[in-house]
């Protein structure tokens, strides 16, 4: 195969590295802000966040569509003020990755935080130490593995997303075609071969994230345990 014959592979690469990248940020930040915050509003927002796990994949790429859209209220303030349009472009395949993956990482960020013990994050407070301080030093490392879950989860998922692509990015061989997107329209043009190879590489990426999720899973509750029993 051809360099060009690999696009779908590389592009839904990046696609699913750069909204892995924000979705954590992102998750993360909102997830560690609401887990320890109460206030009004909170439930109806959290449940705008995991909207998106709910509703059918060509739901979201149509309220993307509205939003981003050429006549859209943020896609007609892009074009008119930079001249740039995220419909049939590789970043609409990003945006729509980053929604669709967004509530895993959320949910298992929460997850995370709220299972810490706070008297760790106290003790560090009662020594001077500023918030940032706490969330870097204490908070983060000990909700590690439940971020990292996080993580993996939405890689997996902008890799595999399709629907919410297909409705914003469109198909565009060489431009929007990721893994998901070639399987489709090889299926639909009768390229049978050309459509299992696709599913053969993409089961695998899937398969081995969740394979090396296990293991790291597995391999630090062991260490845990060694640990417990050393003490």
């Amino acid at each position: 195969m051809t360099n060009g014959d690999y696009t779908p592979l590389l592009l839904s690469l990046k696609v699913a590295a750069i909204s892995t990248s924000i979705v954590f940020v992102a998750g993360v930040f909102f997830a560690y802000l609401f887990a320890k915050k109460q206030f009004f509003g909170k439930s109806i927002i959290e449940s705008f966040f995991m909207l998106p796990l709910v509703l059918p994949p060509t739901v979201v790429g149509f309220g993307l569509l509205v939003l981003f859209g050429k006549k859209g209220w943020i896609g007609s303030w892009l074009i008119e003020w930079f001249d740039f349009q995220v419909v049939f472009t590789w970043i609409g395949a990003v945006i729509a990755s980053i929604v669709v993956s967004f509530p895993l990482m959320y949910q298992s960020a929460v997850a995370a935080f709220e299972s810490l013990d706070k008297k760790f994050e106290n003790v560090a407070r009662t020594m001077g130490a500023s918030e940032w301080r706490v969330f870097w030093t204490v908070a983060f490392p000990l909700a590690w593995p439940g971020l990292l879950a996080g993580l993996v989860l939405s890689f997996a998922r902008g890799l595999g997303e399709f629907g919410a692509t297909l409705m914003l990015a469109g198909y565009i061989p060489g431009k929007t075609d990721t893994i998901p997107m070639a399987i489709y329209f090889a299926v639909e043009s009768g390229q049978m071969e050309k459509a299992t190879f696709w599913v053969i590489i993409i089961v695998a990426l899937g398969f081995s994230t969740i394979m090396w999720l296990n293991w790291w899973s597995k391999r630090n509750m062991r260490r845990f345990s060694n640990d417990v029993k050393r003490r």
